[in-house]
């Protein structure tokens, strides 16, 4: 399991619990929860491959050398 990614165990328990208590909208809303948390984490370890492989994140330089460019 990586490093943050304990916290969307967290928030399955919270849902089943809210789930089991009959709290349904508490449920719905840590089911979207999780699903931000998961995209958010996601998004943190690609980050973290990009930088480990020399690259800058979103924005880099230029091709040309010059001014920078957003990246895809």
């Amino acid at each position: 399991m990586q490093h943050n990614e304990w916290i969307l165990d967290v928030l399955s328990d919270l849902k089943s619990f809210a789930t089991a208590n009959g709290l349904n909208a508490l449920a719905e809303q840590l089911d979207d929860t999780k699903l931000i948390a998961a995209a958010e984490i996601a998004s943190k370890h690609e980050e973290a491959l990009a930088l480990a492989n020399g690259r800058k994140g979103r924005f880099g330089t230029h091709p040309g050398g010059t001014g920078r460019c957003q990246r895809a």
